[in-house]
Formats: C-alpha cells, structure tokens, sequence
C-alpha cells in the first residue's frame, strides 16, 4: 500500500510539472488540414466583418483595394492561426490578433507585421517594423521572408500572453507580452511609436483576429487562412 500512495504522488508531482497543452512556443509549421483546424473566413466571407467594395475573394485568394481591415467576426482567446501571403513591391500589411477596438485597432491589438524586406523603405526602416515583427516592439529573429511575387508560409500561436510565429519553416518570434510594461520604450531599450499607445502588458488576451488591406500602394495577397483553437 505504501508504494501504491508513493507511486500515486510521483505520478501526481510529474503530472504537476508538465506544461498545460497550448503553453509550449511554436517552433514549426502544424498540418492545418487536421481535425480540429477551421477556415478563418468562409468562401463568401460570410463569417467576416470588412467592407465589401474594398475586400474580393478570387479563387481563394484573399486581396484588397484600400487600407481597410477584414476581421472575424468570432472572438477568439487562444489559437494558433496559420496562414499564407505574397508580397508586392513595398508591402505593408499585418495580422492582427487580440482586437478588441475594430475601428482604433492600432494601439488596441497586437500586429504581426507582414512587409516587403527586401524594399529599400522596408530595409531601413527599424528591425521591429520589418516582417515577422510584433510591430513596434520586437523584431523577428531573422530575416526568412521571400521575395515578392512568392507565397509565404506563416503561423501564429496566441496562449494567454504568450506569442510565438514561425515564418518559412523558421521560429522567428516568442514573446511574453506581460514584460512590455511600458508604452515609451522596450525591453531591449528600442523606442515604442508614439502612437501604440497601450503596453502590451496591458491589452487583453482575446478580440478578432484581421488582416491589413493594402496600405499605400502595395498590394497583399492572403490564402489558406486556417485557425485552431486551443
């Protein structure tokens, strides 16, 4: 009996110290064709919040006209969301997760950037503005997006604070949203833009999730957008 009860505790004592499912980074692409994986938006866009003269489907690719976002219209908490987007010359989009404000969405949501690194403006511009980024705050580890015209594959996980994007087969970003207490400066000690003006410490865990439309006069291109909830 007293090695059944020792038994039992260490079971218990192990079992305590696994890590709950869904708490671990993302470190590769899953396979979104499992159960359990769900379109993010349905072919008619019939699940969607966008305006209609501005966002087209076409043969399963997703674009817009203007600088305006397409959301859920689902609140998701936890996810993992994965994805594919080509680049034009100069993009600047994003994915944007955690919205809580859909019309003052800037400082109001976390953004993945998507952009054109390989465009003089996108090249020059700060490491955390680049592609991959979490936009103002922490740039990706490395430099992994393709060039323009090429499809890229990228896939977000959202648990709690805690984010975590691989890009083209890459882990490129795994941060801890409660350490970025201040909306001024970083914890690398780059400067935040002036206009994120709530620390990501402080936004909420949960909201739609959006995709930037085209922004200047750059296009993106969106497909096989696919979400998992945990």
């Amino acid at each position: 009996m007293k090695t059944m009860i020792q038994r039992c505790l260490l079971l218990f004592l192990f079992c305590g110290a696994v890590p709950a499912v869904g708490q671990s980074a993302l470190t590769a692409h899953p396979d979104a064709s499992l159960d359990g994986w769900q379109d993010l938006f349905t072919a008619d866009l019939s699940n969607a919040i966008y305006q209609k003269e501005v966002w087209t489907v076409d043969q399963g690719v997703l674009t817009a006209s203007e600088d305006q976002t397409i959301w859920s219209a689902r609140v998701y908490d936890n996810f993992v969301l994965d994805l594919e987007f080509k680049n034009a010359d100069g993009t600047n989009s994003g994915v944007i997760i955690h919205g809580t404000d859909m019309i003052n969405w800037v400082p109001n949501s976390v953004e993945i950037q998507i952009a054109d690194d390989y465009n003089k403006k996108w090249a020059e511009s700060p490491a955390n503005w680049q592609c991959a980024a979490v936009f103002g705050h922490k740039a990706a580890s490395k430099q992994v997006v393709k060039r323009p015209g090429e499809w890229n594959h990228m896939t977000i996980k959202a648990v709690d604070q805690h984010i975590s994007v691989v890009l083209n087969g890459e882990q490129v970003i795994d941060i801890d949203m409660g350490e970025y207490t201040s909306a001024k400066d970083n914890p690398d000690g780059s400067a935040v833009p002036e206009w994120l003006t709530t620390p990501l410490s402080a936004l909420p865990t949960y909201g739609h999730i959006g995709l930037q439309g085209k922004h200047g006069d750059a296009t993106v291109w969106f497909r096989n957008l696919r979400v998992k909830v945990l």
